[in-house]
């Protein structure tokens, strides 16, 4: 499994399941840690979940991969570590609060879904 591979299927179910503002960053000449990071937002609590459920369980099925997986839907923030591919899940507040984007501002976007 190439990690692309992994960071755009993820990025496809998340679109799919109506994911809000979705963005695909490279941080290969970076992050010594991960390749790239899927970062999403969601309206509810209930949406996070649903996204980030629907993303684990895609890649489980197409890549038999498990996550490492972190945060809360309540709290506005979940995590899903693949290693080269890290999954970020937020509400719309921790996304403005956690700026990933801007943190990250030097990485090559490779997909951009509004």
């Amino acid at each position: 499994m190439e990690p692309i591979e992994l960071a755009r299927n993820l990025a496809e179910t998340l679109e799919d399941k109506k994911g809000e503002d979705i963005i695909l960053l490279d941080l290969q000449e970076l992050a010594p840690l991960s390749d790239y990071f899927v970062i999403c937002s969601g309206s509810s609590d209930r949406t996070i979940k649903a996204l980030m459920d629907a993303a684990v369980d895609v890649a489980r099925e197409n890549f038999k991969v498990k996550p490492r997986r972190e945060g809360k839907p309540e709290e506005g923030w979940l995590l899903a570590d693949y290693g080269s591919v890290v999954v970020h899940v937020f509400s719309n507040h921790q996304r403005e609060y956690y700026r990933l984007e801007d943190l990250w501002s030097e990485a090559k976007v490779l997909l951009h879904v509004q």
